[in-house]
This record gives C-alpha cells, sequence and structure tokens, in this order.
C-alpha cells in the first residue's frame, strides 16, 4: 500500500513571481506526499544545475515545461510500483535517470520536487511527522535561528556589498521567544529607518534594502535597533553576516563598491577580521570567493577560534568540496541548501560528513521561496543548531519559523 502509483508536477510561482515546481506523490493507499522547490538568486558556480526551458516567449526563457515533461515520462516510468519507504533507492534511481555530475539533464530542481515529495509521502503514510520519519527517535533539537534583518548585494537594489545582515538570538530560551526578540527587533528598526529618513522596502529575502552609507554602517543600526528592544547586543543576541564575496569577486580582487576599495584575499580577510573586532558578530558567511582556497585557509585561521566561518558557495552542500574544505581545515561550519545538490539523500550525506568532522550544519532557504516548510522539519530530523529562513516579514520565510514554533509547542505540551 505505500507503493508509488502517480506523481504529478505543477508549474507554480515562488516569492519572486518566477516559476518553480510542485510536484504531488501519490501511493497505493491513497496518502500523499508533495514539495515546492526554492530558487537561488546569489548561485555558486559548482551548484548542481537548475533546468529551465528557456523559452523567451514564456516566462522569460524561466518556464520548466520540459521538467514536468520528464516527471510525467521517465521518471514516472522508473518510480511506479516502488515503495515510498525506499528512499536512497529511489534517490539513486532519480540520479541515474538524470547520469550527469552536475544534474544538467534533468535537473536539480526536477530531481528534488520528486525526491522531497517520496519523503512527504512515506512520512504520512507512516503517519509519523516529517521530522520524525527523517530523523527517528534521536531528532529532537531545535535549531537558532539565523533572521535576515538588511537584504544587499544580490538581494535588493542599493549600495551595500555585503549581501545578508542577519540577527542571532543566542540567548533566548525556547524557539518562540527567539521569534519575538527577532520580530521586536525588526519593528525597532524599522522605526530608527524612518526616524533618519532610509527607506523601509525590504529585499527578496524580506530585510530592509535602505541603502547606507558603507557596508559598516547597517551594524551600527542593528545594535540600536537590538537595545531599543531592551536586548543586549553582547550577550542576548548576535549579528551575522552573509558577505557573498563570489558576488564582488573579479580578477583576483574584491570589489567593494560602497567602501570604494578594492581588496586582495589577506585584506579582504583583515577587513572580515577588523568587523568582528569592532562589533558583536557570530557568523561570517562566505567571507571569500568560492575557489579562492589559500585566501580561505588564511580567513578561518583569523576567526575560527570565536566566529562561526560558513561555508556557503565554498561548499555547495557537496560531499566532495566539504571534503576537500576538511581536509584543508577551512571554515568550521557549512550552509546546507537541498537545491545545490539536488536530492535528500545526497544531503543528508554532507549533513553527516560535516556533523563526524565537527562541522556546524546551517539549514538554509533560498531568495526565491515558497510556503514549502521541509527545511523546519530537515533542521530538526537532523538536530542542526541552526536555521535561516529570512526576514520575519515575509509568509515564504515565516512559515518555516511558524512551523517551528507549533513544533515546539506539542512537544512542550
Amino acid at each position: 500500500m505505500s507503493s508509488i502509483t502517480n506523481i504529478n508536477s505543477y508549474e507554480i510561482l515562488d516569492s519572486r513571481g518566477l516559476p518553480t515546481l510542485y510536484t504531488e506523490v501519490i501511493l497505493k493507499s491513497g496518502v500523499m506526499g508533495s514539495a515546492a522547490v526554492p530558487s537561488g538568486a546569489s548561485t555558486g558556480i559548482h551548484e548542481a544545475i537548475e533546468l529551465r526551458d528557456k523559452d523567451t516567449k514564456r516566462f522569460r526563457g524561466k518556464g520548466l515545461l520540459k521538467n514536468i515533461r520528464s516527471i510525467n515520462s521517465i521518471i514516472f516510468d522508473a518510480l511506479v510500483g516502488l515503495d515510498a519507504r525506499s528512499q536512497k533507492n529511489i534517490d539513486a534511481i532519480l540520479l541515474s535517470l538524470d547520469g550527469t555530475k552536475n544534474k544538467k539533464k534533468l535537473g536539480a530542481n526536477t530531481i528534488l520536487s520528486v525526491s522531497l515529495a517520496v519523503a512527504r509521502a512515506a512520512a504520512n503514510y507512516e503517519k509519523k511527522a516529517l521530522y520524525k520519519y527523517i530523523g527517528g527517535i534521536c531528532s529532537q533539537q531545535l535549531p537558532i535561528p539565523l533572521i535576515n534583518i538588511i537584504n544587499g548585494g544580490a538581494h535588493a537594489n542599493n549600495n551595500l556589498d555585503i549581501q545578508e545582515y542577519m540577527i542571532v538570538p543566542v540567548g533566548a530560551k525556547t524557539f518562540k521567544e527567539a521569534i519575538r526578540w527577532s520580530s521586536e527587533i525588526f519593528y525597532n528598526l524599522r522605526e530608527i529607518l524612518i526616524k533618519n529618513k532610509l527607506s523601509i522596502s525590504v529585499g527578496d529575502e524580506g530585510g530592509f534594502s535602505s541603502r547606507f552609507k558603507n557596508n559598516e554602517q547597517p551594524l551600527e543600526y542593528l545594535i540600536k535597533a537590538i537595545k531599543a528592544a531592551g536586548l543586549n547586543p553582547e550577550k542576548e543576541v548576535m549579528i551575522s553576516l552573509d558577505v557573498a564575496a563570489s558576488e564582488f569577486y573579479k580578477n583576483n580582487l574584491y570589489t567593494m563598491s560602497s567602501e570604494k576599495k578594492q581588496l586582495n584575499s589577506l585584506k579582504m580577510s583583515e577587513y572580515l577580521f577588523n568587523l568582528r573586532k569592532e562589533y558583536p558578530i557570530f557568523s561570517i558567511e562566505d567571507g571569500l570567493a568560492e575557489d579562492d582556497w589559500k585566501g580561505w585557509k588564511e580567513l578561518t585561521n583569523m576567526l575560527s577560534k570565536n566566529t562561526i566561518v560558513v561555508g556557503d558557495d565554498l561548499f555547495c552542500t557537496n560531499k566532495e568540496r566539504l571534503l576537500k574544505g576538511i581536509k584543508k581545515g577551512i571554515a568550521n561550519s557549512i550552509l546546507i541548501k537541498l537545491n545545490q545538490i539536488g536530492s535528500l539523500t545526497e544531503t543528508l550525506d554532507t549533513i553527516n560528513l560535516a556533523k563526524r568532522n565537527s562541522y556546524h550544519t546551517i539549514i538554509s532557504h533560498r531568495s526565491g521561496e515558497t510556503e514549502d516548510n521541509f527545511i523546519s522539519d530537515l533542521a530538526i530530523a537532523t538536530n542542526s543548531m541552526y536555521i535561516k529562513s529570512g526576514s520575519v516579514a515575509r509568509s515564504e520565510r515565516g512559515s518555516k519559523y511558524n512551523r517551528l514554533i507549533i513544533l515546539e509547542e506539542k512537544d512542550n505540551n
């Protein structure tokens, strides 16, 4: 009764108004599981390929009709009759159907939509919460949220080189309290921006996209907002940065437009080190470019004693790249994005590799999101210490936080 009898896939819209895939997997019992996949804007060159139709007459070339045809034909033919609970086997079949290293034949978005829908269908069939189905009885730790408050870089139309300024409520006793603090800080910052005649428009991930004097000024504003909320910016709420340095790395130099600086790897590392000395910074993500391995070693040596040094574009949720980083002693944390690698099994393999080598795992959304909150369950299932899902101000972001609030409340009752 847990065998797959049908698969339906649809072209829906993500949070940026672009098409993405929503897939349903139906079992013989009538039980169904579904999943919608996200899409990135600031994407690393080593990510698995997101396949699009490239038909300029539909969605400016971003359509997904070819993906749906693949799901309805070769993918369905290969999976029909299989037990949905055999996740590893099903994902292996999906990868073999594609047959390429970067999933350029079927597309990581195509494979992922089916992979996640299968997991949901199996969890529903077993009448288990998704996190319990994936993680078993050991899955019980709720993550600390890294909440996007100010957007820059590829996520906003402003002058900031640094892509995300986040707050981390490290002192909150519960997840619910962490979200309350974050909401209060968000609205205190909103008032401060208005008083200073700065824009309160928001970027792709729901953080304010105001224009600032330089990359440092947002940090000063965040500290003011944290204090205005009656919280301590050292002990209770710290700051995290996603530099997304690959976005402004050209000809072996980091060109920071708002600072009017061109820096080599060492100078860029020193710039971030000095920010860390000056401000209560909890973590720094993608402080250097995705293939600047020598620079990453220097940055890790400078920061790793008291800072979480996160590889996103650097690792791309890819076991091979993470293993290279582990061997070289680079970074101490990995950002986990399901669509960077393209299947649930590969994602779990990468998380397990990170944990075995004492790397922190941060489960993350993408800039183009949907209401699907799969990553919330994934964070608990893998006992990941942190989750990154954008601002508190947009529903496609809030859906992830709300799922965790509800799960926490249920577990405490």
